[in-house]
């Protein structure tokens, strides 16, 4: 008898040590929830804002990354998006990834660093590309920074030449409706490339009536054409308005706001799946470090930086704590560390294989054999 009751206080003795735990462990989660509701996360998961944030770290820091490559004098050019991943991030994590019709097409301009790594493209790729190294996926080390293909991902090549990817992106629309899939195809261009008649003929082709394409149109607005201010250069009031002449679904969002940004972008999808037409985005974003590094690639503490005001709106919130900001910063400093010492023990493209990829099995793929 006494063996028993021994058992019993002792269960209970143990259940009452638990217990301030418990409700420890309850109160840190609710405070949290309390936290969080002061400020407007549009509803979105605490796990959706924690992959966005640290998705936009690790951007920014491959972003850096590639500039000290450059700076240390081991790769040729820089150009890409830090101060652009609010928009880029949560637009790779929205995207249906995969290869063919069924999935959805990107064509991408040179600060689309961000969407590559919120699709999965990890450091070492990147910074092949930068150091030009013949391991390099997408160009074999032939092509300048940001320059991505990744045909596993319906990434179509990035291309110099600005805004040739807005008509293409007609034509993979087109392809996928005709092939009868919800698929949609995403073009992404900076504001100074809409003066190019590509960007005209990709409005005229995806809205002619009853024929209307599946197609995501998105202008990321820096203000600036290399060093060209964006007011002096634009008749219309926003560029969002051109899409209105052609019947186009049009808007226009804050880029530097990654919530604001995730649910105006799954909307417009939703809305291309569903209708099969049109959709345009213009998007303000900061462009942090310069046009590229022709112009220093030198970062500008007066502009917004997305990342870090997201980062204290997180831990305001109570969603992230200190310590672990700083062990995200930590990981990605050094996986873009062993990339740079990997990468540079890699061969860099030999002379011979100049005509490798390029008009493959035509006549036209190597002149020395005419």
């Amino acid at each position: 008898m006494s063996k028993k009751t021994t058992v019993k206080t002792g269960v209970k003795t143990a259940a009452k040590k638990k217990a301030p735990v418990a409700k420890a462990k309850a109160a840190v989660k609710s405070s949290k929830k309390v936290a969080a509701k002061k400020f407007d996360f549009g509803g979105l998961s605490e796990d959706i804002l924690l992959r966005m944030h640290d998705l936009m770290v690790k951007s920014r820091v491959l972003e850096e990354r590639v500039i000290k490559i450059y700076k240390a004098g081991e790769g040729f050019f820089w150009i890409g998006g830090p101060g652009e991943e609010a928009f880029g991030v949560p637009l790779g994590m929205l995207v249906r990834k995969g290869r063919g019709l069924e999935y959805d097409w990107m064509h991408l301009h040179y600060r689309c660093t961000p969407t590559m790594v919120a699709l999965g493209m990890p450091m070492i790729e990147a910074t092949r590309l930068m150091m030009n190294r013949a391991t390099d996926p997408s160009t074999g080390g032939r092509n300048f920074a940001g320059h991505y293909c990744f045909p596993q991902w319906n990434v179509a090549p990035v291309t110099s030449p600005i805004e040739v990817q807005y008509p293409l992106a007609c034509g993979t629309a087109h392809a996928q409706k005709r092939a009868g899939h919800k698929s949609i195809s995403i073009v992404t261009g900076g504001d100074a490339g809409t003066a190019e008649g590509d960007f005209a003929t990709c409005l005229v082709w995806a809205s002619r009536k009853g024929q209307e394409l599946p197609v995501l149109i998105t202008v990321q607005n820096n203000g600036y054409g290399i060093s060209t201010p964006y007011e002096g250069q634009h008749g219309e009031t926003k560029i969002a308005d051109r899409a209105k002449a052609f019947n186009i679904r049009s808007r226009v969002i804050n880029g530097n706001d990654p919530v604001e940004a995730y649910l105006a972008l799954q909307e417009e999808m939703e809305y291309i799946r569903k209708t099969g037409k049109p959709s345009f985005l213009e998007v303000n974003v900061t462009r942090l470090y310069g046009h590229s590094s022709a112009d220093g690639a030198n970062r500008k503490v007066e502009l917004f930086d997305p990342v870090m005001e997201f980062e204290k709106k997180l831990l305001a919130a109570g969603i992230l704590t200190d310590s672990e900001v700083k062990k995200i910063w930590e990981i990605y400093e050094e996986e873009g560390v062993k990339a740079q010492e990997q990468a540079r023990g890699e061969p860099s493209p030999t002379a011979d294989s100049i005509w490798d990829h390029v008009f493959v099995n035509n006549e036209n793929a190597d002149w020395r054999k005419f």
